[in-house]
């Protein structure tokens, strides 16, 4: 699943191939692998071709270039960066395993290079990129999570940690919107204390995301079908004094009145807002 980004990670690629001072070659339409016929080649030229093929979007011939530099200059300043720019082409295609492994790879050999920060931001975006829907396992979804904090723990003052702060959002969304889809299974199923560790996970871990108000309604659900009355006032309480008039309180007042406790769901109200005001 292909997710529209704040910062376009073709356009980072493309300031990070400008910023090379690339020579202005230019190449011609034939078979990339008929060019490597040569010996060894300048590797300005090689790198040049490669990006050509990038911009033209012959994501294939642009790997092979990518990946010449480095095979006939491996200890040149080029080959670092072709082994980067050759994990961005990857990205590009989709083939995320694979531009992660080059990712690791450079990070393992050039950790303290000035494209490091670049390198981490891509293998976040690789993990973001592959976040699925919430009815799937959301392995994926927390290695975007560690990934993306990663980046701005390590560049907090760059573009990078921005956007992944935006990304943030959205993975933190997909993670508590799984743990509603599994809290929901076990709820239709009656089993009320699975159901309720769940959606506490939600409001005690992902109190920022949209599922959070459905979440206290729901655990005033399950109280309730349980039996145990004070903490369902205490969930309608925290409910109705953070969302009044929603949608969800609405529910959470309709399931007290079915049960002829109107009473206890307004004076949970008004207890939380004395406490509260207090």
């Amino acid at each position: 699943m292909r997710i529209a980004t704040t910062v376009s990670v073709k356009a980072l690629a493309a300031a990070c191939a400008l910023a090379l001072g690339l020579a202005a070659c230019s190449g011609n339409d034939t078979d990339a692998r008929d060019k490597f016929a040569y010996v060894e080649r300048p590797v300005e030229a090689l790198y040049q071709e490669a990006v050509d093929n990038m911009e033209r979007r012959r994501f294939d011939e642009a790997i092979l270039f990518f990946d010449e530099v480095e095979r006939q200059h491996p200890y040149s300043s080029w080959a670092r960066r072709a082994m980067l720019m050759s994990a961005f082409v990857k990205y590009e295609q989709t083939q995320y395993e694979d531009a992660l492994a080059d990712i690791e790879r450079f990070l393992s050999i050039h950790p303290g290079n000035k494209d490091a920060p670049y390198a981490y931001y891509l293998r976040a975006m690789c993990h973001y990129e592959r976040i699925r829907d919430v009815e799937r396992d959301q392995d994926i979804t927390r290695n975007a999570l560690e990934a993306l904090n990663d980046v701005m723990r390590r560049y907090p003052d760059t573009e990078y940690a921005r956007d992944a702060r935006l990304k943030l959002d959205m993975t933190y969304d997909h993670l508590a919107g799984k743990e509603m889809e599994v809290g929901r299974f076990y709820l239709r199923r009656n089993q009320h204390v699975a159901a309720i560790n769940r959606f506490n996970n939600v409001v005690d871990n992902f109190q920022t995301t949209s599922h959070t108000e459905e979440a206290l309604h729901r655990l005033v659900e399950a109280y309730l079908e349980l039996g145990v009355l004070p903490e369902a006032q205490r969930h309608a309480a925290i409910l109705g004094y953070n969302y009044p008039g929603g949608e969800w309180y609405e529910d959470t007042y309709r399931l007290f009145r079915s049960r002829n406790l109107e009473d206890v769901f307004e004076a949970a109200q008004e207890q939380r807002t004395a406490q509260v005001d207090g």
